[in-house]
């Protein structure tokens, strides 16, 4: 039986995962690559030590899965999209890789907002550009760094990253090629785009485009050699991370809304033509004729990772010592927070936000009788406000009639319940271990003809998936809080500038 090999690499983990043809994962291999933070606003990652550990992660599941390489029918990687992985012409890493957590370009995107750039951009691409965008971020280099942008021959994503290292072949999918430079009605690269930019120098920069589950290459000699995989394996073009995750939990399609609640924010549905908003990027999805339109932020569950790594970290240290987790510590007390009345909320804006860099986070409400729950209560209940932000923007530009939620907070029934409650809709969550790799698999098997397309996933979604429903009560309770936490932060958008300002250049 064949089984497909599913890479995903994250801001912070890179995971190997092997699939049956059924999609049961038979092994899973993860390796952490730290960030290289080189000064403020910069987030960036070591391209060969991303590589290197990529292959020590795969040659880890290959080895562990209890089938023979021969039995892997095909390769499909998936990473976190915008960001910057550049090459020379000489095909050699220009630097290190850019994350998408990178800001750096923020001054430029928020410049471009007020000159014309920005609406240029909305109307030709479909989207406004942002501080992690491909096309901010050259920009920034063009400005900043002129001699480096002078010697620039690849501009790549992060799996196109990858997917050079096993197969020797440069390009790009849909997905990836849609983050700045193609055009929303023709889903392909324009001209004019790069000039809207001032980028025109890059018309030979970009990779070729091709559909995610197409066949571009297979795994090289080297590859093999570090990567335990067969010479000659098919290696598909693979995807952006957040159509990944999507497929990967059965949430790619129109009237539906897939949710990924992990650093970003991420929201996301399906449509056949294309509809331009400034609240959404219209971008390309699986094949020509679709869009996926993403209503994103970085302001999601990174937020209360962030309140138990800094404000509960000795106690979570000895925990995990003693073989517990501090998830089931806080458990308990968060349920008795949610009992009780609360004034107590929380803009979760510590890595960024929907309102622009100025915005930052905070509680308000907080009294001398409040304890750890009902901080942690208002950071999960001020994550799913900010995620009603996103898909009440959805749901005024496309039908919808349900939505499907994917990421750690949805290992909690009390965090995917209060999610319900606040988005006073169904909300399924499905039993997928690793949804982004097995979205990258389910492109790998379409690819070698396994399946008949990257959306016809062989599991029983109906069987894996369990719904929660809102309670109207909580619901209408939820309403009430979430108005007034959108209310705060508008009048808080003032406020916002000067208190960055106290920074005075420290970034701190």
């Amino acid at each position: 039986m064949p089984c497909l090999l599913g890479i995903d690499s994250g801001l912070t983990v890179t995971k190997a995962v092997v699939f049956d043809e059924a999609g049961t994962p038979l092994a899973v291999a993860r390796r952490r690559l730290p960030q290289i933070i080189s000064g403020p606003r910069h987030v960036e990652r070591d391209m060969n030590e991303l590589w290197r550990t990529a292959a020590e992660a795969i040659a880890e599941a290959v080895s562990g899965c209890g089938r023979p390489p021969t039995d892997i029918a095909a390769v499909a990687a998936t990473a976190h999209g915008d960001g910057l992985y550049i090459l020379d012409r000489e095909r050699q890493p220009l630097g290190h890789g850019v994350l998408s957590l990178d800001s750096r370009a923020g001054e430029i995107a928020d410049r471009w907002q007020t000159d014309g750039t920005a609406g240029k951009a909305l109307s030709r691409t479909g989207q406004t550009p942002h501080a992690s965008a491909p096309s901010s971020l050259l920009a920034w280099m063009r400005e900043r760094e002129p001699q480096r942008f002078a010697r620039i021959g690849h501009v790549l994503a992060c799996k196109d990253w990858l997917r050079f290292c096993l197969t020797g072949s440069l390009g790009t999918d849909l997905t990836e090629a849609s983050t700045s430079f193609t055009a929303v009605d023709s889903q392909a690269y324009a001209p004019d785009i790069l000039s809207i930019f001032g980028l025109e120098a890059l018309a030979d920069a970009l990779p070729p485009v091709a559909r995610p589950d197409e066949h571009i290459g297979a795994i090289t000699a080297q590859a093999a050699r570090l990567t335990g995989l067969v010479a000659g394996t098919p290696v598909v073009a693979g995807l952006h991370d957040v159509t990944a995750s999507a497929l990967g939990i059965g949430g790619y399609g129109e009237a539906v809304v897939a949710i990924v609640a992990g650093t970003y924010s991420i929201n996301e549905t399906v449509a056949t033509a294309p509809r331009i908003d400034a609240r959404w990027f219209c971008r390309n999805g699986l094949r020509r004729g679709e869009w996926n339109n993403m209503s994103i932020s970085p302001a999601s569950a990174a937020n209360y990772d962030w309140f138990l790594d800094t404000l509960c970290g000795s106690e979570r240290a000895a925990a995990e010592t003693d073989g517990r987790s501090i998830h089931a510590i806080v458990g308990p007390e968060i349920e008795a927070a949610l009992a009780r009345p609360s004034t107590l909320l929380f803009h979760p804006y510590l890595f960024g936000s929907p309102h622009g860099q100025a915005a930052s986070a905070g509680f308000l409400g907080l009294r001398g009788w409040h304890d750890r729950g009902d901080m942690l209560r208002a950071v999960i209940e001020g994550i799913a406000f900010n995620h009603r932000v996103h898909v009440d923007a959805l749901r005024e530009g496309f039908a919808t009639r349900e939505a499907r939620l994917t990421g750690g907070i949805s290992r909690n029934p009390t965090f995917v319940q209060i999610f319900a409650d606040v988005l006073a809709m169904p909300l399924t969550v499905t039993e997928t271990e690793e949804a982004a790799a097995w979205g990258a698999a389910l492109c790998a098997g379409a690819g070698v003809g396994l399946f008949a397309s990257p959306r016809h996933d062989p599991r029983d979604l109906a069987a894996l998936g369990r719904t929660y429903r809102p309670d109207p009560e909580r619901s209408a309770a939820m309403d009430k809080r979430y108005r007034l936490h959108c209310d705060i932060a508008d009048h808080l958008a003032e406020a916002w500038p000067s208190i960055e300002a106290l920074a005075e250049g420290g970034e701190r």
